[in-house]
């Protein structure tokens, strides 16, 4: 039931999918979570080469590589999937989604400990993102494509760059796995913008207290000066 609840689910949301028939027999990342739950099977009960083997056979059958010690929830959605690495460790929660590229992986080299992100409800994670180490990404986030991210994310933010950083808290009441929205602004970008529009305004209310100031917008010196000394030079 578990995975016909999986395909019905992508076929909802891949505007490109006509059927959940389509997912199941055409999807790559539907098929790496068919490989997932078998290879899960034999690592729970110890059989964790049988696992191995299982989770490589579909890297090469998929390009998608997911350990099987990693926990996946319901309605995962692996759009396209090629180049996508999910870690041992990795705890990813339901209704979530994953473009191509995308890597869950771990930092450091100590064994039986938690290495890998941990990936809340309902969060979508750009084409070509990073997220590396134990850090947590909180229900509703989205990871803005070939963000890296190494830090927690809150819940209901949207984080982007390198590194990434917060660019929208609650900007969004739709999940954005269900938008399957990855554009978002450069975060330098957008504080570029925000300063500039600070500077206008200042320069605005300067002007309104004094008219004879006429201050231009890029905080150069009035006018009136300028053209005083302009005659200056000529005389």
């Amino acid at each position: 039931m578990g995975l016909i609840r999986d395909a019905k689910s992508i076929a909802r949301r891949d505007p490109a999918a006509r059927n959940a028939l389509e997912v199941f027999f055409l999807y790559p990342g539907y098929h790496a979570l068919i490989y997932h739950k078998v290879a899960r099977g034999f690592y729970k009960i110890k059989l964790k080469f049988i696992a191995r083997w299982l989770s490589q056979l579909c890297t090469r059958r998929t390009g998608i590589e997911i350990h099987p010690g990693a926990t996946i929830g319901h309605e995962l959605f692996i759009d396209h999937g090629v180049g996508v690495v999910i870690g041992e460790t990795a705890v990813i929660g339901d209704n979530c989604t994953i473009y191509h590229q995308v890597t869950l992986g771990g930092t450091g080299h100590v064994k039986h400990c938690k290495r890998h992100p941990t990936v809340g409800n309902n969060v979508l994670i750009g084409a070509g993102a990073k997220i590396l180490g134990p850090v947590t990404v909180g229900d509703n986030a989205m990871i803005g494509a070939g963000s890296v991210v190494v830090e927690d994310v809150p819940a209901n933010t949207t984080v982007t760059g390198v590194k990434a950083r917060v660019v929208r808290v609650n900007g969004e009441k739709l999940a954005p796995s269900i938008a399957l929205e990855q554009r978002v602004g450069d975060p330098f970008a957008v504080e570029l913008t925000a300063l500039k529009k600070r500077v206008e305004e200042l320069t605005a209310r300067l002007n309104a207290l004094d008219p004879n100031a006429n201050t231009d917008a890029s905080g150069g010196a009035p006018a009136q000066a300028e053209n005083s000394n302009s005659e200056e030079a000529e005389s």
